[in-house]
């Protein structure tokens, strides 16, 4: 009951912190390597928002998220941990992958490629938006980040 509460309680959180995190198109540029190639050659071109933007290192990207969510999972994972390592990183795998689901479908999939928060100014159509495929490696990356998660904090979780 524990771990469902806190995978909706991630959820919403993570949720929140998407709506939080656009709106403007100074707030959407921030995020701008998850946008679709076809919006990103559109940014290239637009005046008012060069030097605004930056392609990040993915492997430092998937790096320090790795960090923050070991962190983060560590610390629900004391409300949810046993003595048996199957179950913590079962338990912890669960919380990530469902997180991982909910981010594509619910806010990638549903929610961002349909919401006019994303979508920047000088760039309106909708259409250009709808390509999925950076959410879906990203969703793939994220796979992986999770299950090392899940077996480092597990550990940690067993050991204590």
């Amino acid at each position: 009951m524990i771990l469902l509460i806190e995978t909706i309680a991630l959820c919403l959180l993570f949720f929140v912190l998407c709506i939080l995190g656009t709106g403007t198109d100074d707030k959407n540029l921030k995020n701008y390597s998850s946008y679709p190639d076809e919006v990103t050659e559109q940014i290239k071109k637009i005046k008012e928002y060069e030097g605004k933007y930056k392609s990040p290192n993915k492997t430092l990207i998937w790096f320090l998220n790795l960090f923050i969510f070991s962190a983060l999972f560590l610390i629900l994972g004391i409300f949810i941990r046993e003595k048996n390592f199957l179950h913590n990183f079962i338990s912890l795998l669960i919380l990530g992958q469902t997180l991982n689901v909910f981010d594509l479908i619910v806010i990638d999939l549903l929610w961002w490629r349909n919401s006019k928060r994303i979508r920047f100014s000088k760039i309106p159509d909708k259409s250009l938006y709808q390509n999925p495929k950076k959410h879906i490696f990203a969703f793939l990356r994220a796979v992986v980040m999770y299950i090392v998660i899940a077996l480092l904090d597990g550990y940690i979780l067993t050991l204590s």
